[in-house]
């Protein structure tokens, strides 16, 4: 059955792709009979000089049409194509009509000379209109503009409806109700202008068609630039959202490998992250900051894995060379994320994360502000949820008792500023948050990273 249908779509897809090239053809061939009776009946080209000009302006400005939506491009090329009409009749307009393709990429060849041609034949509809209102005066300049404008948008809404409908995408209704306010749209900008350049013309001076096309073209091309320009900033914005999202799951995938060694201290990283934020938060720091806090967190003793085993899960105290051992896991910390790409900065707060205010802290012995704030926030945030969690030696403490150690400490071992705060957010928080109950999913959920220096 699936086999059967695939066939048939592919047999539906190109009968389509064969009505449009038959159609295509058949365009062709009109539009060369068009332009061989017109030719023969006595119209000519104008001033080839004013042609040519009209028809290098329709072919850069097609070349550099702005991008409205990813299906939809606008350009200014229907301003000489106007221009062609009224001022020298309908061969000019086929002309120039087809010179604008000139700047579209001929493959496919027959989407090519689709529009080739059809364009070709609006612009003849629209120079013979034109040309048979059009009088040296204003008015009579502006109804044959008005007119020629009128049948060109008209002409390309009917030959889109017809390919729309051969490729077998619906009723040719969709193209003209979502094409036609746009056209309609736009007639009261060209028709003015259009006419006022073809006074200009027949009343002053040829030179008036480039010193006005020359700027317009020079207006059209800075806004696709400007659009190209912001298309790469999107894009560039959505590269480095993806990275900063691969940087927080590279951070906790290697939270998940400490964890799965160590069942006492699971989920530990993922609560230091959660308070060391809304820590960072409390304090006004930046958002960029809170982020950076957040992986700092996470990540803060991920230095662990490389102790002997057998260290994290003993049940009793330290001998003096186990705590000299497990006192190198910040460094070994540093060592392992200095060697991840932007992850300098948190390397760096990694290792300082076990420093006290008053020197006696490890591995460097740093001094009050010599250590990072961020360094500051990781301690008071390691330390609490250290003392309200199990470990193989001893029972959670309660919050209370956390938190009057932590004030006990302030100035000897934490910074009084980071501890003050983090007692203004306990004190209004729910006992579940006080025991770091359910922090985890507030981990994943945070934002991403995007990584710059260190506060």
């Amino acid at each position: 059955m699936t086999e059967i249908s695939l066939k048939s779509l592919r047999f539906a897809a190109h009968h389509a792709e064969s009505r449009v090239r038959a159609y295509a053809g058949f365009l062709s061939v009109l539009g060369f009979g068009v332009a061989v009776a017109l030719t023969l009946t006595g119209y000519g080209f104008g001033n080839p000089w004013a042609v040519g000009a009209l028809c290098f302006a329709a072919a850069l400005a097609q070349r550099g049409q702005v991008e409205v939506t990813g299906a939809l491009k606008v350009s200014i090329s229907l301003f000489p194509i106007l221009l062609a009409a009224v001022l020298f009749g309908p061969i000019a307009a086929m002309l120039v009509s087809a010179s604008s393709m000139l700047g579209e990429e001929a493959h496919p060849y027959t989407r090519w000379i689709l529009y080739t041609s059809s364009r070709s034949l609006t612009g003849a509809v629209a120079g013979l209109i034109a040309v048979d209102l059009s009088h040296a005066s204003l008015p009579s300049i502006l109804a044959a503009t008005g007119a020629a404008a009128v049948s060109t948008q008209l002409l390309d809404l009917a030959f889109a409806a017809i390919v729309f409908t051969l490729r077998g995408h619906g009723s040719p209704l969709a193209v003209v109700r979502a094409l036609g306010p746009l056209s309609l749209a736009s007639m009261p900008l060209y028709v003015p202008v259009v006419a006022l350049l073809a006074l200009g013309y027949e009343a002053v001076s040829p030179w008036v068609l480039p010193l006005f096309l020359a700027p317009a073209l020079a207006v059209q091309r800075s806004f696709s630039l400007y659009q190209h320009e912001r298309k790469l900033g999107e894009d560039l914005a959505t590269v480095n959202e993806r990275l900063e999202r691969a940087n927080l799951s590279f951070a906790t995938a290697l939270v998940a490998t400490l964890d799965a060694r160590d069942r006492y201290t699971a989920g530990h990283s993922a609560a230091v992250a959660v308070y060391a934020k809304d820590i960072a938060a409390r304090l006004g720091l930046s958002e960029g900051d809170q982020q950076l806090v957040h992986v700092c967190g996470l990540v803060h003793d991920i230095g662990k894995i490389g102790l002997p085993p057998g260290l994290l899960e003993k049940p009793g105290a330290l001998t003096l060379e186990e705590r000299r051992q497990m006192e190198q896991h910040s460094e070994i910390g540093e060592r392992i994320l200095a060697n991840v790409d932007d992850y300098g900065p948190i390397a760096k707060i990694v290792r300082y994360h076990h420093e006290r205010m008053d020197g006696q802290g490890y591995p460097d012995g740093l001094v009050g502000d010599e250590i990072p704030l961020i360094s500051r926030i990781i301690a008071v945030a390691d330390a609490y949820n250290a003392m309200t969690s199990d470990r193989p030696y001893r029972d959670a403490m309660p919050s209370r008792v956390a938190r009057l150690r932590l004030a006990q400490a302030v100035e000897t071992q934490f910074d009084t500023t980071v501890v003050a705060a983090f007692e203004a957010i306990l004190a209004g928080a729910d006992e579940s948050y006080r025991a770091g109950l359910r922090l985890a999913s507030r981990s994943r959920d945070a934002p991403a990273l995007r990584i710059a220096g260190a506060a």
